[in-house]
């Protein structure tokens, strides 16, 4: 019985040996591919992850849209951000994409219109070109919804198509190969990545994206007209109250989650620094819903609600450049301006410019994108985060130079979107028309465009 359990114990520890020996030879046998391998997976796989948090905004614009107007123009606003992702997916990806990352000598346009095979669909993409493709798609279609509620319950569902069609296909492609032509090949770098006083700062789009789509909202409002009873004949405007606060909350909710996609997603890397990028994003987005609401109360008496969620929305906007450039300090100062600026930017484009964008889409997208643009060259503070030898940002001793960057490529972004914006909207006016006739408006749009109602057997027209 002793020699069966001394054989018996014998047998154990050569068995251990044997592990120990090809567990060493396993761990010899992993090299340095392997792990570079597994490395790109992981990218890969955060980075598709960020594109579909990024596609949920979808959602969470089309519920901001929806309650902040009124319930006769539900479906209109669902439709739209509908069909603006589906449009603007098909023409970012036959030719908006190879503009904006293809080739280019002068560092203006792609010149590989096809650049993935484009329509044609074979692909000549690796692993991570497709996946880099469907995330960049997500952000073109983020440009091309915010045009949407600034022109909310008066324009007509043909025209916005049209217009859809020439963002994701032009617009945005060529300002973006300016500023991010490099992201996915060196060939592609823009004329704004090699200025003489350092390369524009935009990591996640403050101005790629969300000013670029807010200054053709503010040309698309500015062409289409205000509502029907929006002014007074002195020019007074007059409030037009959206019909439902709960889903412009649950809207704001929703986008708030997808930034968290929006800004660590652009690192497309599976590191420690997504949980970084995310703690100034939301530090900039809970500064600036706070802010907004105080100083709504200051001026109104109230804490508004509606200004308290688009405060939240303004300091999103205003951090997307810096997200990875600023100190979480920097992310409040620069969501507390956000939240300030967009209240009176709201009041000044209604009061003293009168345009009417029922959203406050200029205000949050055009005039916090440029805030957060020109944060940069203020908070910048590369050395403080370890990303470089010296920081960029004049409040960390960086200079002036990238503020003048900064300032080169939002004015280069406002020129080139306002500007086309005005040249667009109004071919289409004279071309289809981009208006709804009065009694189209004064029905609601979901009734005439589309055929039907949001909310059946509970829809009350009024003559505003």
């Amino acid at each position: 019985m002793r020699s069966f359990k001394g054989l018996l114990t014998l047998l154990f520890f050569v068995l251990l040996s044997i592990k120990g020996l090809m567990a060493e030879e396993a761990a010899a046998s992993v090299t340095k591919s392997d792990i570079d391998a597994i490395t790109a997976n992981i990218n890969i796989v955060w980075t598709l992850v960020a594109a579909i948090l990024v596609f949920w905004m979808q959602a969470g614009f089309a519920m901001v849209e929806t309650g902040f107007t009124r319930s006769k123009n539900s479906v209109n606003i669902l439709m739209k951000n509908l069909m603006d992702f589906s449009i603007g997916s098909i023409a970012f990806y036959t030719v908006g994409f190879g503009l904006m990352f293809g080739a280019s000598k002068a560092g203006i346009i792609g010149t590989d219109l096809f650049f993935m095979k484009g329509i044609i669909g074979t692909g000549d993409g690796t692993e991570w070109g497709w996946t880099f493709m469907i995330f960049q798609t997500v952000f073109a279609a983020t440009a091309a919804t915010i045009v949407s509620g600034a022109m909310a319950e008066r324009t007509k569902f043909s025209a916005y198509l049209v217009y859809c069609v020439m963002i994701c296909l032009f617009i945005y492609p060529i300002f973006g190969k300016w500023a991010w032509g490099s992201l996915f090949s060196s060939e592609g770098t823009g004329w704004l990545q090699n200025l003489s006083t350092g390369a524009f700062c935009d990591f996640a789009g403050s101005t790629v994206v969300h000013s670029i789509g807010g200054w053709l909202a503010l040309a698309g409002a500015i062409i289409v007209g205000p509502r029907l009873g929006k002014y007074a004949p002195d020019g007074t405007p007059k409030a037009i109250p959206g019909h439902n606060i709960t889903l412009a909350a649950l809207g704001v909710f929703i986008l708030w989650m997808g930034w968290f996609g929006f800004n660590p997603g652009s690192t497309t890397i599976g590191n420690g620094e997504i949980g970084r990028v995310a703690m100034t994003t939301n530090l900039s987005a809970v500064a600036g819903a706070i802010c907004a609401m105080g100083t709504a109360w200051v001026l109104f008496k109230k804490p508004d609600a509606s200004m308290a969620l688009n405060g939240a929305l303004a300091g999103l906007v205003g951090i997307t450049a810096g997200c990875y450039t600023v100190t979480p300090g920097g992310a409040l100062a620069i969501g507390t301006v956000s939240g300030v600026l967009v209240v009176f930017s709201v009041i000044f484009i209604d009061k003293f410019l009168k345009i009417d964008d029922p959203v406050g889409a200029v205000s949050v997208h055009g005039v916090c994108g440029l805030w957060g643009t020109l944060a940069c060259g203020l908070f910048n503070a590369e050395k403080v985060l370890g990303k470089a030898d010296v920081s960029t940002g004049l409040l960390y001793g960086g200079g002036v130079n990238q503020l003048i960057s900064q300032l080169i490529g939002a004015g280069a972004a406002f020129i080139w979107a306002f500007g086309i914006g005005l040249i667009l909207f109004k071919l289409i006016d004279v071309i289809i028309g981009i208006r709804v006739s009065k009694e189209e408006e004064l029905r609601g749009l979901d009734i005439d465009e589309h055929g039907m109602e949001a909310y059946h057997g509970f829809q009350i027209f009024t003559n505003q």
